[in-house]
């Protein structure tokens, strides 16, 4: 059932990250100019499969970026997936996920600096609460 993410996404702002090494976990995703406040800065890309195979997937790996969808879909972005795929996780974000339908979009809460690395709130991952958040942010939840 799993088929490359194909639907032209739109990615006002994917000339404006880049990805390089990021004090909270591995790679991150960092503006390169400001990014206003509360604009689509682009979309998630990946490969669409089943929430069995993207569960199968999650337990085989150390870094996950699934999303999955309330329709027994999800998306696997370490497949055919562009910069976004490297947002990390921060309990005091600068940037939301939105989903709708089978796409995964990105917003940014407030105006994001140059080098500012953009990070949004996970929510419910894979890690069951086992894996040590890093944001090292004040109020931090501690456990994804």
């Amino acid at each position: 059932m799993s088929r490359t993410f194909t639907r032209p996404a739109s990615q006002p702002f994917i000339d404006a990250v880049e990805v390089r090494a990021s004090p909270i976990d591995g790679r991150g995703v960092f503006a390169l100019r400001r990014l206003p406040a509360r604009r689509k800065l682009g979309e998630l890309t990946g490969e669409l499969i089943s929430h069995r195979e993207a569960r199968r997937r999650a337990r085989r790996r150390m870094r996950i970026a699934i999303v999955e969808f309330d329709d027994g879909t999800a998306l696997d972005a370490s497949v055919n997936s562009n910069s976004f795929r490297y947002t990390n996780h921060s309990c005091a974000p600068n940037a939301y996920l939105r989903i709708i339908g089978q796409r995964v979009q990105f917003y940014s809460l407030r105006a994001i600096g140059p080098g500012e690395e953009i990070t949004c709130r996970y929510g419910d991952t894979q890690h069951g609460g086992t894996k040590p958040c890093k944001c090292g942010r004040g109020k931090c939840r501690e456990f994804l």
